[in-house]
């Protein structure tokens, strides 16, 4: 495993020359565009697409894909929507970046794909995309939808209001994730790994791997994960966390970072303070998947404790998190990104 000092000569010259507080720069303007005869919505940001909202009835869920940096590249994996040569093909669930969940009332929301055959989709549930509440282009971007998380039957166990604001300023891409979820049954989340904000990395992103690796879920289900000789990434927690230590750790945010061609990237998921069970723990994998998953307690303390979300029916719980991308030959220090985890935490 390589240390983040071994991975990213750029890390540490960002920490000789770039002050914490760096002068604000312009933001650029941010455009959104639906498309006619699609459910599709996209994000330009200084004229180049960001990223796009799509929810067409062929996908389980809604999600933004693909998402690119400001250089214009993108930093979520193409398949299985838009495959590029040589990228793994796992997972085929993980699709750009998703707020979904393993366990609501015992269905499976976040595993669901083309891949689950027909005689087990009743274990599994939908988040179907009804209405566009808000769409404004600006210095800031917002979108808002309406959504409702339902069984096979169309049973609404919950029903979405999520409020996307999109930024960005040049080398920065920022991606605001506001999503309020009202109980139309009593729910229970009960504590799984398999959540509950999801972003799968393009594969230079990944951790390299020497061996194949396989992942079992909680119906069985296993996957084979190929070494992929391009990965060069590596994570750092709020808590000094690298690498594959990462995972099932707490943090206020959390940073993937590594080499796309000649170019230093690096996200940062920041958790709130206001979120369910904060801080939240780090579902962060090595080959690519990288998310916060606060209610999965139980697997993430190797069964010292647990946590189950109950709402009853009427009752709203809301997330809020950011993501924040950044290209160029430099990346934020932690002390910078403990700086901007505050900022966050003082706007909503």
């Amino acid at each position: 495993m390589k240390s983040e000092k071994m991975n990213c000569r750029h890390l540490i010259l960002c920490f000789c020359v770039s002050p914490l507080f760096a002068v604000s720069q312009t933001a650029l303007p941010v455009k959104l565009v639906k498309i006619k005869n699609e459910n599709r919505v996209e994000v330009y940001v200084d004229k180049t697409l960001f990223t796009q909202f799509i929810y067409p009835d062929s996908l389980e869920k809604p999600v933004l894909f693909p998402i690119n940096d400001a250089a214009h590249v993108p930093v979520t994996r193409g398949f299985p929507r838009d495959p590029r040569p040589g990228e793994p093909t796992d997972h085929p669930h993980h699709l750009g970046f998703w707020f979904t969940y393993e366990n609501v009332n015992g269905l499976d929301f976040w595993n669901n794909s083309y891949a689950i055959p027909a005689e087990k989709k009743a274990q599994y549930g939908w988040i179907k995309t009804d209405s566009l509440l808000e769409m404004t282009s600006g210095t800031k971007g917002i979108l808002k939808y309406h959504a409702n998380w339902v069984n096979q039957q169309n049973q609404v166990l919950l029903e979405e209001t999520t409020s996307f604001v999109f930024s960005g300023e040049a080398g920065k891409r920022t991606i605001d994730r506001l999503t309020d979820l009202k109980a139309e049954t009593d729910v229970v989340f009960a504590d799984a790994k398999d959540g509950l904000l999801g972003l799968r990395l393009t594969h230079e992103l990944q951790i390299p791997e020497k061996k194949d690796q396989s992942f079992t879920d909680n119906k069985g289900n296993t996957t084979l994960v190929k070494k992929d000789p391009l990965a060069n990434g590596n994570y750092l927690t709020s808590e000094g966390k690298t690498g594959d230590s990462a995972w099932s750790t707490r943090g206020s945010w959390c940073k993937v970072f590594g080499k796309i061609g000649r170019d230093s990237v690096s996200i940062t998921i920041f958790d709130h303070k206001k979120n369910p069970n904060y801080p939240t723990f780090w579902h962060a994998r090595g080959y690519g998947l990288f998310a916060a998953n606060p209610l999965g307690e139980k697997i993430f303390t190797n069964g010292k404790s647990s946590f189950n979300l109950h709402l009853k029916k009427g009752e709203t719980v809301r997330f809020r998190y950011r993501i924040f991308i950044q290209n160029g030959n430099m990346t934020n220090t932690p002390e910078q990104l403990n700086h901007k985890f505050e900022n966050f935490n003082s706007q909503y």
